[in-house]
């Protein structure tokens, strides 16, 4: 995970998942997808695509994107729902690990101030303060 976030940061030079989305070739797209579902990945035909709740603030909409785009770099060619439906294998340790690369990503090249919260910390970095617990 961590080779994977500095190969990317370093050969697209950012961590802003949207440019890198866009530089990877994969389509962004808004749509609501009501309250209990933030944003999806998928393949069609080929191309891939990040969905992204449009009733969600900046600073999650950045973190949606970050966490669909772990799912596009770390588990290829896996469908949550397939997995969900399908197997014995649990979906939650795929969305744990999203959450963990979006963190990565996001706060890349910015270590936390001496003295600093995990809040604080995630704040300042715009990134929602509810995902400390994977820091």
């Amino acid at each position: 995970m961590d080779d994977t976030i500095r190969l990317l940061t370093r050969r697209y030079k950012t961590n802003c998942p949207f440019r890198l989305a866009e530089a990877l070739g994969i389509h962004v797209r808004y749509r609501y997808l009501g309250e209990e579902t933030r944003g999806l990945y998928f393949r069609k035909l080929r191309r891939r695509f990040i969905v992204i709740g449009t009733n969600l603030t900046e600073e999650w909409q950045r973190f949606v994107c970050a966490h669909e785009l772990a799912h596009d770099r770390l588990h290829k060619g896996i469908g949550y729902y397939f997995i969900e439906g399908r197997t014995l294998f649990q979906p939650g340790k795929l969305e744990r690990q999203a959450n963990q690369f979006a963190l990565k990503l996001l706060s890349y090249g910015a270590p936390p101030g001496d003295g600093e919260t995990a809040e604080r910390y995630l704040v300042r970095l715009g990134i929602p303060a509810e995902m400390s617990e994977y820091l």
